[in-house]
């Protein structure tokens, strides 16, 4: 089983360095990299102000994160989401750096930086010179983007898992991302539908077509007069 995690921050700014921090941040859980429904979310206080024109982003205001926890209360259920596998995230620089400037705050080890995986830079190989921020790729790839009206952390993360299936090429269309169960049995997939199975006989001059073919071939493993197919 190959557990990793697709992630995204919300922050009142773009640099932690000049003291701007995370406001809300997100985990989906993905295994063999098919999301399976488990995430983890929350709202933080940042503890400082939020500017007006990163609310004009994510739409929060200090006004919606006050009395949320502060980072330092949800640092260890974060930390056990993110578990040790993949954490992705597009421009996974921005995050990791916002996640690892609140990690030092507590005194606490940064993330590894072996476990980044960058959508934006999977889309930049893919695409050179063509747009790839989120929204453009979800346009690219027929994602459904009528939700996002806003940047919202978790909704960014249901977006970019299908992205990143995308982008690595692990899924068919038409396939369903989310599973019910990991370990959901195989039958559970059978195709729903009022069509009847119809069997298919060959009639006598087909027969006789096939035999007079294999008869041709030198220890042919096709033998129509074997039980199944002379039924």
């Amino acid at each position: 089983m190959n557990r990793s995690v697709i992630f995204d921050t919300e922050t009142t700014g773009l640099e932690p360095g000049q003291g701007h921090r995370v406001l809300e941040v997100a985990a989906m859980e993905l295994i063999n990299d098919i999301p399976t429904g488990r995430h983890y979310h929350t709202l933080i206080d940042p503890c400082r102000d939020v500017p007006e024109d990163a609310t004009q982003i994510h739409g929060f205001t200090s006004a919606h994160l006050a009395g949320k926890p502060r980072f330092e209360v949800i640092v260890d259920d974060l930390l056990a989401f993110l578990g040790d596998g993949k954490l992705i995230a597009h421009n996974a620089a921005f995050d990791f750096a916002f996640l690892d400037a609140e990690l030092a705050l507590l005194g606490l080890s940064a993330l590894d930086p072996g476990r980044m995986v960058c959508t934006l830079e999977l889309a930049r190989s893919r695409f050179p010179g063509l747009p790839n921020s989120l929204d453009a790729l979800c346009r690219r790839y027929g994602i459904d983007l009528s939700a996002r009206n806003s940047h919202n952390a978790l909704l960014d993360c249901r977006l970019l898992a299908q992205v990143y299936i995308e982008l690595t090429g692990g899924r068919q269309r038409g396939l369903s991302l989310i599973l019910d169960r990991v370990d959901r049995p195989m039958h559970a997939y059978a195709v729903s539908g009022s069509r009847t199975p119809r069997l298919i006989r060959p009639s006598e001059a087909e027969r006789a077509a096939h035999a007079a073919f294999v008869a041709r071939l030198k220890d042919a493993v096709w033998d129509l007069a074997g039980t199944a197919l002379s039924a």
